[in-house]
C-alpha cells in the first residue's frame, strides 16, 4: 500500500504487526500525507512472516526508504527486529491492545540492548512517530523544513484560539 503515484519512491515506511493495528498508525499516515512526504504502509509480522521481516529490513535502505515506523502491540518485537537489520532510522510505535493497555508494547520496545536503537514513542502516538520522521528528512530537505515550520506555527495559532475561547468563557 502506499500514498503516492508509482513515480514518486516513498520516503518512509509504516509497518505494523497486523492490519488491526492501522487504525492506530493511521495517524502517522495522516501527518505525512499533510507534509507531502511520500510513504507505503505494509503489514509484517516478526512472529508470522520473519522472513518478508528480514527481507524488508535489509532491502528498504536500497529502495530509497530513509525512516521507518514499525507499530507493534504485545511482545511487539517488530520495531526491534527491523532495527538490527537496518541502519535506518526505525520509530517504534506501542500499539494498544485490550491485555495490559499497551505497557507491555511500550516496554517492549523501548528496552532496546545497547546497539540496536529505536525511538520509542507514547503509547498509539503514531502521529509523533510521523512527525518525527518528517523532522528527519527535514534535516536535510529544506522544503521538508519549511513545511513542519508552517505545521509548528498553525499549532500555535490553534492554542491561541483555544486560550481566546476559554478566556472569553470566563468573562476575562
Amino acid at each position: 500500500m502506499t500514498d503516492t503515484a508509482a513515480s514518486t519512491p516513498p520516503l518512509v515506511s509504516i509497518i505494523m504487526g497486523s492490519d488491526s493495528d492501522w487504525p492506530t498508525m493511521r495517524a502517522a499516515a495522516e501527518i505525512l500525507t499533510e507534509l507531502g512526504i511520500p510513504f507505503e504502509a505494509d503489514v509484517i509480522s516478526a512472529h508470522r512472516t520473519p522472513d518478508k521481516m528480514t527481507r524488508f529490513a535489509r532491502g528498504a535502505a536500497e529502495r530509497g526508504i530513509r525512516v521507518v515506523i514499525a507499530g507493534a502491540g504485545g511482545a511487539a518485537h517488530l520495531p526491534g527486529m527491523v532495527a538490527s537489520m537496518t541502519t535506518l532510522p526505525v520509530i517504534g510505535v506501542p500499539v494498544q491492545l485490550a491485555r495490559l493497555d499497551g505497557l507491555d508494547s511500550l516496554l517492549s520496545i523501548v528496552q532496546m540492548p545497547a546497539g540496536i536503537p529505536v525511538a520509542t514513542m507514547a503509547i498509539n502516538g503514531a502521529a509523533n512517530a510521523g512527525l518525527l520522521a518528517a523532522r528527519i528528512i527535514g534535516s536535510a530537505e529544506p522544503a521538508v523544513a519549511a513545511r513542519l515550520t508552517e505545521y509548528a506555527d498553525g499549532l500555535e495559532r490553534l492554542v491561541e484560539e483555544k486560550a481566546a475561547r476559554l478566556r472569553d468563557s470566563l468573562g476575562a
